[in-house]
């Protein structure tokens, strides 16, 4: 599955997630969304905002998309990142479901 494949709300936050763009990200989720990062979980669009602004700030890094399947109703993405995080390089997957055309649930591992 390629990304022009996926739910307008995934290549949406996808594409901002790149840039940087905290703002374009949220706007990509429902108002009740939830995130799971890390072990911690992030609901509403409040909380999001503020795991972006953390994320997106506290490391400086490149992200390159891997690869994206669909899983019954979710949409797994491959993400590559490397900077200067600890271990400088990770390969994580994203699981978004996707409901009425807004991202609904992301969990990171």
């Amino acid at each position: 599955m390629t990304e022009i494949e996926m739910p307008a709300a995934v290549r949406a936050y996808l594409t901002a997630h790149a840039a940087k763009d905290d703002e374009a990200a949220v706007r990509a989720f429902a108002p009740d969304a939830a995130v799971t990062d890390e072990g911690r979980t992030f609901r509403g669009t409040r909380e999001i905002s503020a795991w972006r602004q953390r994320a997106s700030t506290e490391w400086t890094y490149t992200t390159t998309v891997t690869g994206a399947r669909r899983d019954g109703d979710d949409w797994i993405v491959g993400i590559h990142l490397e900077g200067d995080f600890p271990g400088g390089v990770a390969d994580l997957e994203q699981r978004f479901t996707v409901r009425d055309g807004a991202i609904g649930r992301l969990v990171i591992a």
